[in-house]
């Protein structure tokens, strides 16, 4: 309790400048926690349908049964669902609709990590304003005569320091998650790419099947 109340009053230390800071913590968190259940809910691939994909050892039938067990929002279901209703037709034309289902996975992920990165350049600013209004409050009680308020000196001084902190803590809290969330997107792109070319290889081996099949016929 002695703890909360020394922060609680720390902030208050801080002036005008910790409310602008509090919204951006408050922001931050918010995408945080969202992104977080996004990549815990629908952006994974169970290990047995991801080495079915892998070993192309499915029939067409059997993987699309397997893939009702995946949440309807499941990025990896948005995009293998293209790729199987576009089976029939050309592979090219698979390919191109693949890829434009890949852009708007890429776009919905990205949703909200621009904030992030306004966060991350805005909060040090911030912090750096309540800096130079704080260091200003302290000089204005400096007079002719020398120390007029040392208390509010003190003061001045503290909401400076407090500001500065606070603004550097939530950049560099918005920066480690940035970076993170920003990989781990990458990170399912790149593997998102990996299984559609897989599954057009599928394509194209029971296309050339298909045409052994009627030349031996």
């Amino acid at each position: 309790m002695q703890e909360l109340n020394t922060v609680l009053e720390a902030l208050r230390l801080g002036g005008a400048t910790v409310y602008p800071l509090g919204l951006l913590a408050v922001l931050a968190i918010m995408i945080m926690i969202d992104k977080t259940f996004v990549n815990l809910r629908y952006m994974r691939l169970p290990g047995p349908l991801l080495e079915l994909i892998e070993n192309y050892d499915f029939s067409w039938p059997d993987l699309e049964r397997r893939l009702t067990g995946l949440n309807k929002r499941n990025y990896f279901l948005r995009f293998f669902q293209v790729v199987m209703d576009n089976r029939g037709r050309p592979v090219w034309w698979v390919e191109s609709r693949a890829g434009d289902e890949a852009q708007l996975i890429e776009k919905a992920l990205s949703r909200g990590l621009w904030v992030l990165e306004t966060i991350v350049t805005a909060a040090p600013l911030l912090g750096l304003f309540g800096t130079i209004t704080g260091m200003m409050h302290a000089f204005n009680l400096i007079g002719d005569n020398g120390l007029v308020d040392p208390t509010g000196v003190t003061g001045g001084v503290a909401q400076a320091l407090i500001a500065t902190a606070l603004g550097l803590f939530i950049a560099i809290v918005a920066l480690f998650a940035n970076n993170f969330f920003s990989r781990r997107q990458a990170q399912m792109l790149d593997e998102m790419e990996r299984l559609g070319t897989r599954l057009v290889d599928h394509i194209r081996m029971n296309g050339n099947s298909q045409e052994g099949a009627h030349e031996a016929a």
